[in-house]
């Protein structure tokens, strides 16, 4: 079994009310165009006209050279975070295919494990991916543009 793991909502709230991102800048505050913007709390996209945040985020605790940083959105509003037991959140069943990628207990990059998969099989990759000892947890990112999209861990 796997789990997906959305931003936990004290850093989104946190945004939210104005701190700052991995790069010390305050979020953009912009109205969501409607073209695919994916919340990274909620796990769904961000309807046409609500506005939105944009800014630098590292999926990381610390600095380190496989610690990548780019760009997310999250709603401006507080929204509630994606439950871990739920199914699939919207955000990774509506593009045609993901890029994971596994990543060991010292959060560098299990080379060997990233692969662009079919919308319709990320589940089983990611179990499959989990199943490897030296893999502690994997990310999900577009496939189109490398952005993070959420965390998946072993339930």
């Amino acid at each position: 079994m796997i789990r997906i793991t959305a931003l936990q909502t004290e850093t989104v709230r946190a945004w939210q009310r104005g701190a700052t991102d991995a790069y010390g800048n305050h979020p953009e505050r912009v109205l969501s165009d409607g073209a695919g913007n994916p919340c990274r709390h909620c796990l769904r996209y961000i309807p046409q006209g609500a506005p939105m945040l944009i800014l630098a985020h590292r999926p990381f605790d610390g600095l380190h050279p496989y610690a990548e940083t780019g760009p997310i959105f999250v709603c401006a509003e507080p929204c509630n975070r994606h439950a871990e037991d739920s199914p699939l959140p919207e955000v990774l069943t509506s593009s045609p295919d993901y890029l994971i990628k596994g990543y060991g207990r010292d959060d560098r990059i299990v080379y060997g494990t990233g692969q662009v998969v079919p919308a319709g099989g990320l589940q089983e990759a990611a179990k499959t991916m989990l199943r490897r000892p030296d893999v502690a947890y994997a990310h999900v990112r577009s496939a189109r543009n490398n952005c993070y999209q959420a965390r998946i861990d072993r339930a």
